[in-house]
């Protein structure tokens, strides 16, 4: 079987299973909370800062304004310190768990250094090649895992028909993941007034095995000296965290209004 029989047959299982509703279908009771890289992976890079450290200071951030103030959510998280976690590793916590809500939390970088703000994704169509290249530079992680081919089904990061074929598993829960993405980068933009590259769609691998809504958030580029700076320091990953907190209590709120 070629790859994009394997490719399509696997996206057609995937959304018929994520179809099927679930018993708190309208209630959000687990939150799984995904710091991204880790261990042999530290991601992108800053001059000083590393993506995995950054990604797992504030995903902690993150857990704990929900923990304090929201006791009856459950919160899991992938990884509480410096370890590695394979992509579908992660993808299968939330599942196991079965989680009303998947957020992932990552950094991001280009090679222009004036170039800085926030931007979260969920997964779809790739819209422009930028966001192609984001989703290529944290799939590219399959890479470091023992027989990833057999792993990931043949998808390889580096082949346009992968990504191209990937993009068509658009997800069950798109809509419910463009809500919540929606309000993180207004709490971003509006509470805390940070520049807000908005909503995209691309296709990360994380997000599209996970079967809830799901979200990959970028907190800012790391190769900007002054928001590595922000990000490095307590009281900004503070402010990033009590968004993404304040997102998911909005977004709750939303979703469980409809009871």
């Amino acid at each position: 079987m070629n790859l994009g029989t394997k490719f399509i047959l696997l996206a057609i299982t995937l959304l018929n299973s994520s179809a099927a509703p679930k018993p708190s279908e309208n209630a959000v009771y687990t939150v799984v909370i995904d710091a991204g890289h880790g261990g042999k992976d530290p991601g992108t890079h800053g001059q000083f800062l590393k993506e995995k450290d950054v990604a797992l200071k504030i995903a902690l951030k993150v857990g704990q304004y929900i923990e304090k103030n929201m006791p009856g959510v459950k919160v899991i998280y992938t990884r509480k310190t410096d370890v590695y976690l394979a992509l579908d590793e992660r993808a299968a916590i939330a599942n196991k768990h079965k989680a009303d809500l998947f957020i992932c939390i990552h950094a991001n970088a280009v090679s222009k250094e004036e170039i800085y703000g926030t931007e979260t994704y969920v997964m779809g169509l790739h819209k422009s090649e930028a966001n192609l290249d984001v989703a290529k530079r944290e799939n590219a992680v399959i890479l470091l895992d023992n027989n990833y081919e057999e792993r990931y089904e043949g998808f390889d990061p580096n082949t346009p028909e992968s990504n191209i074929l990937f993009s068509i598993a658009q997800s069950a829960f798109q809509e419910s993941s463009l809500k919540f993405a929606g309000k993180v980068e207004s709490q971003f933009k509006q509470r805390l007034g940070r520049k807000s590259h908005g909503v995209k769609q691309a296709g990360f691998w994380v997000l599209w095995r996970t079967a809830m809504p799901s979200v990959l958030i970028e907190v800012g580029f790391l190769t900007n000296k002054k928001e590595e700076k922000f990000l490095g320091e307590s009281n900004g990953q503070d402010l990033i965290a009590s968004g993404i907190y304040r997102a998911f209590k909005e977004y709750k709120a939303q979703v469980e209004a409809i009871n």
